[in-house]
């Protein structure tokens, strides 16, 4: 049954996959997005912090400026696109992938294809993320097509200089409908679980959280992750585990005189745990690929890179388990906003060159920090 709300939005239960336990996920459905009323925000608010990731549907008329809009409802002083500059960097990771709107550059354009026109833009190729590019094992050319693997689990964040988004928001414009694949873990444990085809995939980090033993959740409250510096181009000639959950220590990645200059003061320090603003829960909330250092609570450093990623690696794991990931079956017109401080994503999937797929991804760099587990519940509700 839907929730009563104070408006003409309910908020609706998304169904669940057989055999998942997953709690994340719901429909909110008679919204506005064009013109929302105070109500209606403090609905969609709330939505978002209580299930994570919210989905509204047919929205194909929904402009970049609307999209931008609903997107700052969670940050009203954020306005600037949440990776700053380093879409542009030639070298980063993410370049390849995105391409801003000129008359909205907040709102990037991502997908797969040659396309010849779309908001401004021209002659446009798509690229959607293959985990052949990025991992350090891949599956067969063969299997490709029925298989498919988590390409990198992550946060939408600079991690340097930048406070990482609020939120993401997600427009299906264009989307190939074809079957379903089986996304493989291959790592050893026999893992799998049935996606569609490029689906975006999510997993709570407030269940990755309650999953681990009280040691490690007071580990993990009481330590900090530092980033690295520049961190897309600083990982750039490593590799991905089959996972998609962190690299491969192999000593592949940039030292500092291979970046750009640094700046000590951007470098990201930031709490293992994320606390949400409107239940309190905790996240464990890390974005493992861009890990360079643990700092314990008396200030030392957990060992090397190596030993920092298998810790990391360790407390995230059980997280990512198959009956945990919530997949997004697109359609074209879904909208979806997804608390980009309480879970990781991944794109998943492949697509032939010929397969266009067309979708607008916002977010903006936030205005504030993230809270920490020390930290007091902030009411988003209040202005």
């Amino acid at each position: 049954m839907p929730h009563a709300t104070l408006s003409n939005i309910t908020v609706h239960p998304l169904p669940r996959r057989l055999g998942s336990t997953y709690t994340i996920g719901a429909e909110l459905r008679n919204a506005n997005l064009e013109s929302l009323t105070p109500s209606d925000e403090e609905i969609i608010k709330k939505a978002l912090y209580e299930n994570q990731v919210i989905i509204f549907k047919k929205q194909d008329s929904l402009t970049p400026f609307a999209q931008y809009n609903v997107t700052r409802l969670f940050d009203l002083v954020a306005t600037s696109y949440g990776h700053g500059k380093t879409l542009d960097a030639k070298r980063s990771i993410l370049h390849p992938d995105l391409k801003t709107i000129p008359h909205q550059p907040q709102v990037q354009v991502i997908g797969n294809g040659f396309v010849p026109e779309f908001e401004g833009l021209k002659d446009i190729t798509l690229r959607h993320p293959h985990h052949k590019t990025f991992h350090k094992d891949v599956i067969s050319e063969e299997d490709d097509r029925e298989n498919t693997r988590f390409y990198r689990w992550h946060i939408d964040a600079a991690l340097y200089d930048l406070e990482p988004p609020m939120v993401t928001s997600l427009l299906a414009v264009r989307v190939p409908k074809t079957e379903y694949q089986t996304l493989r873990y291959d790592d050893r444990t026999g893992d799998e679980v049935k996606v569609p085809r490029g689906s975006t995939v999510f997993v709570s980090g407030e269940t990755m959280y309650d999953l681990l033993s009280e040691e490690d959740k007071k580990f993990a409250r009481e330590t900090k992750v530092q980033y690295a510096p520049h961190p897309y181009i600083w990982m750039s000639g490593a590799r991905s585990r089959s996972t998609g959950l962190g690299m491969v220590s192999e000593g592949l990645e940039l030292d500092a005189a291979q970046l750009p200059p640094i700046e000590q003061g951007k470098i990201k320090t930031l709490p293992m745990c994320w606390r949400n603003p409107v239940t309190g829960k905790l996240a464990l909330q890390i974005h493992p690929s861009a890990v360079q250092k643990l700092v314990l609570k008396d200030g030392t450093m957990v060992g090397g890179l190596k030993e920092a990623r298998e810790i990391v690696y360790r407390l995230q794991r059980p997280g990512i388990a198959p009956e945990l990931v919530f997949p997004i079956d697109w359609e074209e017109g879904d909208f979806a906003i997804f608390n980009n401080r309480g879970v990781l994503h991944s794109v998943t999937g492949s697509f032939l060159p010929e397969e266009v797929r067309i979708f607008r991804q916002c977010n903006m760099a936030a205005s504030q920090p993230v809270q920490g587990p020390e930290e007091a519940i902030l009411d988003v509700m209040m202005e």
